[in-house]
């Protein structure tokens, strides 16, 4: 008898599978994509962030979806360009140390902010082309160094707006 509970339940599960899936994407008649190199026309340059960038987003489109990468006469052609990267203050933080004298010291914080502008163009809906610019930042506290900000907050920043490049694309939400 259970055994054929647990038959009934796979079929159940695999008709459902078979009427609804998460994988909906709005590029349904377009099969190739060109991603060009997003350079970094920021006044301050992360000399490194450029060709990350480039390789992440290529590598979402690429990865998550079934187009082609193509250097030619393709359906989608997605290009732009880092028009900012800064850091700045940010506020103090309800992060708090005490020091040894038993007073409350609370940890300042840094903002890192980065601002991406996204050329999109679909030669087979026109319609849904368009000119953005995307802008993320992380709060990070002022103890980290360079080094860190821009292992751990720079892939932080720049992987939420890849996503939301994504989402406006491929999700057409």
């Amino acid at each position: 008898m259970s055994k054929l509970k647990i038959i009934f339940g796979f079929v159940i599960l695999s008709l459902f599978h078979q009427c609804y899936s998460f994988t909906g994407s709005s590029l349904t008649d377009e099969k190739t994509v060109q991603i060009n190199e997003f350079p970094n026309n920021a006044a301050l340059v992360n000399p490194t962030l450029s060709q990350q960038f480039s390789t992440d987003i290529q590598n979402r489109f690429l990865q998550r979806t079934t187009l082609k990468g193509t250097k030619s006469n393709p359906d989608i052609l997605i290009e732009g360009e880092i028009s900012d990267y800064n850091f700045s203050s940010a506020t103090i933080s309800s992060n708090t140390l005490t020091n040894p004298s038993g007073g409350v010291v609370q940890q300042a914080q840094g903002k890192l902010t980065i601002s991406v502008k996204v050329h999109y163009e679909n030669k087979i809906h026109p319609d849904s082309s368009f000119d953005r610019t995307y802008t993320d930042e992380a709060v990070y506290n002022n103890d980290l160094s360079q080094s860190q900000i821009e292992t751990t907050q720079v892939k932080l920043v720049t992987d939420r707006i890849i996503n939301k490049i994504f989402n406006d694309i491929v999700a057409n939400w």
